[in-house]
Order: structure tokens, then sequence, then C-alpha cells
């Protein structure tokens, strides 16, 4: 069975139709990315698995269930599943870092302040951060560090998917190849399924084993990673090898 299912999913806004008709499907522990141009609709398509949004046509379904229509206290219950990575980082800035890392269980008053720190710093330490990094405020951290944190958030409750929205961006390229070690690295150590969206081919490359394309609403091209390279389809060519000619012809003068 699927760890994340999704069958026929519409998603418009107004006139403007973004998914049409997505099929896409993760098994248990494999790290799927979503590549695409910009305004493809990559982070909508997350936000609908996220129920963030909800989409007018389709099936989306996680380990089984059907979650478009779930109840509040049902989706509450699926979210808890997740962890999830922002394209910003999504640090909040009137708190230190420890508690930004452990937000979700001292909101929902499911460990004690000391139990809090204690687990951020244990989390600080799988992303590389020593635990003087704990006590400091995000406004006190460089662009890597802030990302870092914020992986550290998204693992924090031991996630069985993890959601990366864009996690380089902004970086430079070492600390985008160290941000994408430490993803692989929490991955496996967690045995989480992760699911991606970058336009980042170098953070493709390295976290992908499936890769599936997103243009004009539907998936063009979906295949192992490693295939990428040599899979006869013009859009994912011109798209990973970053080609103005091509028939991808949006955007381009």
């Amino acid at each position: 069975m699927p760890k994340i299912e999704l069958r026929g999913v519409c998603k418009r806004f107004g006139k403007k139709i973004v998914l049409d008709g997505i099929d896409l499907s993760i098994g248990q522990g494999e790290s799927m990315v979503v590549i695409g141009g910009s305004g493809t609709g990559k982070s909508v398509l997350i936000k609908c698995i996220l129920g963030l949004l909800t989409p007018e046509k389709g099936s989306i379904k996680i380990d089984g269930g059907e979650v478009t229509k779930l109840s509040l206290r049902e989706r509450q219950e699926i979210m808890r599943k997740f962890g999830m990575l922002f394209q910003g980082g999504a640090l909040f800035d009137s708190l230190p870092v420890w508690e930004n890392i452990t937000f979700a269980r001292l909101q929902n008053k499911q460990i004690s302040r000391a139990q809090a720190r204690e687990m951020a710093v244990e989390k600080l330490k799988s992303v590389g951060l020593g635990a003087d990094v704990a006590s400091l405020s995000p406004a006190e951290l460089s662009g890597g560090m802030q990302k870092r944190v914020a992986l550290a958030r998204a693992i924090a409750a031991n996630p069985e998917i993890i959601c990366f929205d864009e996690p380089t961006t902004g970086l430079d390229p070492i600390m985008a190849d160290v941000i994408n070690e430490l993803i692989v690295k929490c991955s496996k150590d967690l045995g989480a399924t992760t699911l991606s969206i970058t336009h980042d081919m170098a953070s493709v490359r390295k976290i992908a084993s499936k890769v599936a394309m997103l243009y004009n609403g539907k998936i063009i091209w979906q295949g192992d990673a490693r295939d990428i390279d040599h899979s006869r389809n013009g859009y994912l060519d011109q798209f990973v090898h970053g080609r103005a000619t091509g028939p991808i012809t949006a955007g381009v003068r």
C-alpha cells in the first residue's frame, strides 16, 4: 500500500486550473521530489496533501485512508504523521530556538518545558548544531543555521512523512549541499517517507529516489531519479539541463 496516493486530484482558483487530474503514488520510505517551474502548482500540491487546501475533485489517501473529507479532529490526528520544512524556515522570531523546535508539543502540553529543551538539544545535535544554539533567537542565526533549526523542528516529533518546500532556496551551493546531506541522513534515521518540491537540480540528484515533473497542472513524467538524464521526455530534458529552447516556452523571451 502506498504511503501517499493521489488519484485525479484537481484544484482551481477561479478560472485558473492549477492541478488538473494529478495521479501520484509514493511508497513507504521513498523520497519523492516533484519538480517544475515557478507557478506550476508544486506548493498547491503539498497544501492539498496537508489539508491546507481542499481539491475540487479527486482522492488523496494516507496509509490507504481517504483524507479529503476529514473532520477537524480527524485531520489533526492525521497531521501527527507529518513534519514540514517550509521554504523560508518559518521560525518564530519571538521564541528562542529550543521553543521553536518543540513548539507543537509545548502548545499541546505533551511535554514539560524542561523535557522540551532536552529534546531540542538532541534534535539540534542530529542536524549538526551544538547545545549553545538552543538559547539563541532566530535573528542571531545565519541562513544555513536557520534551515538546520527548521529541519530540527520538522523531525522533532519523529514523523512518518516529511514534506520539504524548496529546502535549499537562498543558500549558497556549499550550504545547500550540507542541507541536502542532512535531509538524507535524518530521513534515513527516521525511516520516513519524504515529499519535496524544488527546482534545484543539485538537490534533486542528492535527495530523490523518485522524481515527478509537474507542468500545466499535470504530471508529465515520473520515474526513478537515476532515469532523469535519459528520459526521452522533451519537457523534462529541457528542465533538467536548464535550456532556454524547447517545449517549455512560458517566461522565455
